[in-house]
């Protein structure tokens, strides 16, 4: 996806003295092909963060990672709702990843845990929604917000997803529209989510009132 910064910037990269910046780092691309484990220190809290593949061949792994998890953050990319599997041409993304948060969702091992929503790569949505219209995609022809409107485009995927669970009661604060390469907005999202999670742990263990 961020193969236009790379061509738009050819000189500076192709120069012998090159270095990468900060920026190159962060929109660089690594495909997950197995299970990856990290642990982040955050004021205070150790956080072990597990990250899985989406694809289809990689979620047989996902198995070993389902013993106590505190939360699921569940990302798919709202601007992939015109494009297909790599592994399966005839199948759109998002639908894709909508069934597969309807599966995670209902599945009895996060029966009592905190799944978060990440609509990730915004950026990339608003610039797509501009020349691709959602309703002239089959899966969505349903849509019936205005063309080339990204907070109507945002709000109807974002029902989408909602309609995936059993309970219809979802915290908005569980869901977030996020571009992974902007640490601004990144910085905001997780420590949104990292006070989510504390207070989950809190409510469940005893410590703190459920609302």
């Amino acid at each position: 996806d961020s193969h236009k910064e790379y061509l738009n910037d050819i000189p500076r990269i192709a120069s012998p003295d090159y270095k990468p910046t900060a920026k190159d780092v962060i929109i660089a691309r690594v495909k997950t092909t197995q299970v990856a484990m990290e642990k982040y220190q955050i004021e205070g809290t150790e956080f072990e963060v597990y990250d899985v593949g989406g694809q289809r061949s990689e979620r047989r792994k996902w198995i070993d990672c389902f013993e106590n998890v505190t939360a699921v953050i569940f990302v798919a990319a709202i601007s992939e709702y015109d494009q297909t599997l790599h592994e399966a041409r005839r199948s759109n993304r998002m639908v894709e990843s909508l069934e597969l948060f309807r599966s995670v969702c209902n599945n009895r091992a996060f029966m009592n845990t905190s799944i978060l929503l990440f609509l990730n790569k915004k950026d990339l949505f608003a610039e797509k929604i501009l020349s691709s219209d959602i309703a002239a995609q089959l899966p969505f022809s349903d849509y019936a917000g205005p063309t080339q409107d990204f907070d109507q485009g945002v709000f109807y995927f974002m029902q989408k997803f909602k309609d995936c669970l059993i309970d219809d009661e979802v915290n908005d604060a569980f869901i977030h529209v996020t571009c992974a390469t902007d640490t601004n907005n990144m910085a905001f999202v997780l420590d949104s989510t990292s006070t989510i999670i504390k207070n989950e742990n809190l409510k469940r263990s005893g410590f703190l009132g459920a609302d």
